[in-house]
């Protein structure tokens, strides 16, 4: 793969940061879309996604860093160079949702109707930057025989090199896309405010867990070996996000 898109001497453009730059493009552009059913302006949406742009880069990195640390003592400027890959989903999802419901209370608005809106766009931004993953080597899976597997030859790839290896980064996109048009049918069938958001939460966690058990780059341990540390954050999330579903149902169901 390239993970140097374009090599200009002094100025270089990473693919990895391109296709970053890329996947927030694409889940602005669909949020606005879907944020017009509800009346909310575009300039709102916007002011969110900033929010969510800034949190969400420093708490992926910062989770990928704790989990790699050894990679940086050596050098902690290295830890910055984010254009050059290494971002942990569940330590961006974790800011972003924190710093994003901040603001949403301080503007006042549906907490639960506003997470409903964003959720496709994240997921449909999701599966397009992680092809950033793909040209950048980062989030490799195991070694495989399987006649889709692929391998990695540039020298600065992050994955190893001239050995076939599970798709993983393929398989995240693929998976964010199917679970873009999952909430998508769940957004018409909604019964309460929450439930297209929990049901993101909640799928994404179960694509994940699976996806882990494919990747051969270290996972960090959440529970011995057994779990990794994003298996083990989005275990907990997942079931937090169905507690808040049972309560919202029920709640719900009981203003009807």
């Amino acid at each position: 793969m390239y993970p140097i898109l374009l090599d200009l001497g002094r100025v270089k453009l990473y693919t990895y940061g391109l296709f970053l730059a890329l996947g927030f493009i694409t889940a602005i552009w669909f949020t606005k879309r879907n944020a017009r059913f509800y009346g909310i302006s575009d300039r709102t949406v916007s002011d969110i996604f900033f929010i969510i742009l800034v949190s969400a880069i420093a708490g992926a990195r910062l989770l990928y860093v704790v989990i790699n640390f050894d990679a940086y003592k050596g050098n902690l400027l290295d830890i910055f160079r984010i254009w050059e890959g290494g971002l942990v989903f569940f330590g961006g999802f974790l800011f972003a949702t924190l710093a994003a419901v901040v603001f949403v209370k301080i503007r006042k608005m549906d907490i639960w109707k506003t997470a409903d809106i964003l959720a496709p766009g994240l997921a449909l931004g999701h599966a397009v930057g992680r092809f950033g993953c793909l040209f950048a080597g980062c989030c490799y899976g195991k070694t495989c025989d399987l006649p889709f597997a692929i391998s990695f030859s540039h020298p600065q790839s992050l994955a190893p090199q001239n050995v076939l290896l599970h798709p993983t980064q393929l398989y995240m996109v693929i998976s964010n896309f199917i679970l873009f048009l999952v909430l998508l049918e769940i957004q018409k069938r909604k019964r309460f405010d929450g439930m297209v958001f929990l049901s993101y939460v909640m799928l994404y966690s179960v694509f994940r867990a699976v996806i882990e058990y494919f990747r051969g780059d270290f996972r960090g341990d959440f529970f011995f070996e057994f779990l990794s540390l994003s298996q083990g954050i989005g275990l907990v999330v997942s079931c937090l996000a169905l507690g808040f579903m049972i309560i919202r149902s029920r709640f719900a169901h009981g203003t009807d």
